[in-house]
């Protein structure tokens, strides 16, 4: 991608680039099996089940793996950029064993100064404070830069999106945007049985009156008005929250939620019409008891070589997807499927499609060479769903293309 990836209708552009994004690899450069678990050192199940997640993150690893921070890096104090190339540089090279993550746990205050060890902590805000730490390691030494440049380092390349905010005057029809950086997506799951459901929950128009009227610049009055919000640049990797904790009494909403193998973040997008956004699954965190209070941590990931593992601290046992489809999960990890988006329009996919694409499928008919009943809700929803079935041989057959399969 060029720096195209970082404009979009209506936001500015990013005055400087702290990273090229031409250098961002979506794809693993190397393929192996699962390295290695994690042991649990007083609590810490939640910190274990984010590394891991973190770990099997393509982009990311590929970035640690390099070890072009480390190279270039020059602060000589706390650095989570560095403790993050070690971790899993130590823990890839590791397979069939568990290590203690103390590079992480050492620097837990420096994470997070309310992180406490033998505390149980909550895996969305370790995660959070955790990516944010790695931001701050990749803007040290820049000061001063407004946020579009800031979202140009590799962290933010690969984990942050912006919203749009839309606020539309019910009286004039006046238009008002605004932009903002989000790094996961918060879905509320109370009234909701599926992923695809929240976030059309997410995206619906909320309803200004009363105390919240609008101040309408162009009605000069405060008025009723439609607010809403939509993805209007999307993350290389999607990450989603699944709602499950009471914000007051922290209490766990015990329920099923399915979530595809594969989505498509397309009708969630401010600009609808167009190919499909397809994300494809690669982790997912669970948690297990009654309360954010209590309970257990532990994740399913994919690894390079294709296939999924259970981690639970210093187990990582095989898997098959099928089993990462039944938990009730907390958070998802998505990646943006490269291999539907440089590859579906040439070969593989088109005999799925009727009559003929010329790049990248113009017409109504079918969508980059899937037919549309395919790439749209609710079939992403179903358990094996045709998507499903396309995806998993067309990657079979991109496997078998590089001479690699799986180990």
């Amino acid at each position: 991608m060029g720096n195209d990836s970082f404009t979009a209708e209506g936001m500015p552009s990013p005055q400087r680039i702290l990273f090229p994004p031409e250098k961002v690899c979506m794809e693993w450069r190397q393929r192996q099996r699962a390295g290695a678990g994690l042991h649990n050192l007083d609590n810490t199940c939640f910190l274990n089940s984010v590394l891991q997640c973190l770990t099997y993150t393509p982009p990311l690893a590929n970035y640690l793996l390099s070890g072009e921070h480390s190279q270039a890096c020059r602060e000589r104090g706390f650095c989570m950029m560095c403790i993050m190339e070690a971790h899993v540089n130590k823990v890839l090279r590791s397979s069939g064993s568990a290590i203690e993550p103390l590079a992480v746990i050492n620097v837990l205050p420096l994470i997070g100064e309310h992180f406490e060890l033998g505390m149980q902590e909550d895996a969305h805000e370790f995660l959070r404070y955790t990516v944010d730490a790695m931001q701050r390691a990749c803007l040290s030494g820049s000061s001063d830069l407004d946020i579009y440049s800031q979202s140009t380092t590799i962290i933010h390349q690969i984990f942050a999106g912006f919203l749009r905010s839309r606020v539309t005057c019910l009286s004039c029809k006046a238009v008002s945007d605004s932009y903002e950086a989000f790094l996961d997506v918060p879905l509320d799951i109370k009234a909701a049985s599926s992923v695809s459901a929240a976030l059309k929950d997410f995206v619906k128009p909320e309803q200004l009156d009363g105390e919240n009227c609008f101040k309408c610049s162009k009605c000069d009055k405060r008025v009723a008005a439609s607010k809403r919000f939509t993805v209007h640049r999307p993350p290389k990797v999607l990450t989603l929250c699944l709602k499950r904790f009471d914000d007051f009494i922290g209490e766990k909403i015990n329920k099923v939620v399915e979530y595809p193998k594969y989505l498509d973040l397309r009708p969630y997008m401010s600009e609808t019409a167009g190919e499909p956004l397809l994300y494809s699954l690669y982790a997912v965190v669970v948690h297990s008891g009654v309360s954010c209070g209590s309970g257990h941590y532990f994740c399913y990931a994919k690894a390079s070589n294709g296939l999924w593992y259970e981690m639970d601290d210093m187990h990582v046992d095989l898997c098959g997807i099928e089993r990462v489809l039944r938990q009730q999960a907390y958070l998802l990890f998505y990646v943006r499927d490269l291999v539907m988006l440089e590859r579906g329009s040439d070969r593989g996919l088109l005999q799925f499609s009727k009559g003929k694409c010329k790049g990248c499928c113009a017409g109504d008919e079918h969508r980059h060479g899937l037919p549309r009943e395919l790439v749209e809700p609710p079939s992403l929803e179903m358990f094996h769903s045709p998507l499903d079935m396309v995806m998993d041989n067309r990657l079979q057959v991109v496997l078998l293309e590089r001479g690699g399969g799986t180990r």
